[in-house]
């Protein structure tokens, strides 16, 4: 992968972990802070004025990687977490955050009432593990993790218990997205030598390639209707990037975005009506490979409509994450 993949190190280095780097990189290490006190969790939801829907994210506008949230409408931005956290993943009910810190000293997945009370670890591994993401009912969690490795997925209940391993291959599984109805999960994988969205059932079985192309697609993302994957797609190889939609098939492609630059991460409003994403088409190109080069929060409708900018801070926002 030769110059991108020197491109994408120096930047995982320079801005914290940025989404793209998660796949082609071997940054495995978040900001260390001072270890946090576990608390007993008790599910609290954040409601925002007039009942507006919300995303959480992480920033570095700060200086360390922590977690926001902020209305859709772009208003009453609010900083949850204050030792390091990443990877945010909205509980289906909005009442939980879970996420990925390492205020431990190595990478583990946290989880917090939806207003950053009650924050406690639920993973403890001396290896690497991301990617939280929520099953429909709210009852288990699945994540990413080398415990065995490589990058697996694995799936465990929401209060961290009965962790067991969902995939098992030599090539990195990664981005695990849950199907509304619970029944599979859609991942990002190399394993046929290239970076393709693959869909399993939860309790094993084969594994599909939905996409087979000579293009990446990363980052799948389920429609709350079941019906659609969006994801980001782009040439082998290449930094600039598309959000990209499919039927659950994996036919009837769209590009929903067209602009210059990357645009990544996306995820769905709870109605099914926008996608949010992250992109850098407002960084300077001069700075970047540096701390000042940043991803941006955006919202356009689920047709590509109507793109409008959520978020505006020099630190960067990364990995928003759709809640109630």
């Amino acid at each position: 992968m030769g110059v991108v993949m020197h491109k994408l190190r120096l930047r995982c280095e320079l801005i914290g972990l940025l989404f793209i780097s998660l796949l082609l990189s071997s940054c495995k290490t978040f900001r260390k802070a001072a270890p946090m006190p576990e608390t007993t969790a008790t599910s609290s939801p954040y409601i925002p004025v007039n009942d507006i829907s919300w995303i959480a994210f992480y920033s570095s506008r700060d200086g360390s990687p922590e977690i926001y949230v902020i209305n859709s409408d772009g208003t009453e931005l609010r900083k949850l977490t204050v030792n390091g956290g990443m990877a945010p993943a909205s509980s289906p009910d909005g009442t939980r955050i879970a996420f990925t810190s390492s205020r431990d000293g190595d990478n583990e997945i946290f989880v917090m009432n939806a207003d950053g009370s009650n924050q406690r670890q639920l993973t403890h591994n001396t290896q690497y593990e991301s990617h939280p993401a929520w099953s429909p009912d709210g009852e288990r969690i699945a994540f990413v993790s080398e415990r065995d490795g490589n990058r697996e997925i694995y799936i465990m209940n929401a209060d961290g218990t009965d962790p067991q391993r969902l995939t098992n291959h030599p090539a990195e599984d990664m981005r695990p997205a849950w199907s509304p109805d619970g029944v599979q999960l859609a991942f990002n994988s190399e394993r046929d030598n290239n970076w393709d969205i693959y869909v399993v059932n939860v309790d094993g079985g084969v594994v599909q390639n939905l996409t087979n192309s000579p293009a990446w697609e990363i980052f799948p993302a389920w429609s709350p209707d079941g019906l659609q994957i969006a994801y980001r797609c782009s040439r082998p190889n290449e930094w600039n990037g598309d959000i990209c939609v499919m039927e659950i098939d994996g036919g009837q492609l769209r590009t929903l975005t067209t602009h210059l630059g990357n645009d990544e991460n996306p995820t769905w409003s709870p109605d099914g009506k926008q996608i949010a994403f992250q992109s850098d088409r407002y960084a300077d190109p001069q700075t970047s490979g540096s701390s000042n080069y940043n991803f941006e929060i955006l919202i356009m409708d689920a047709d590509g409509s109507n793109v409008r900018r959520l978020t505006d801070e020099p630190g960067g926002d990364y990995w928003p994450s759709w809640g109630s």
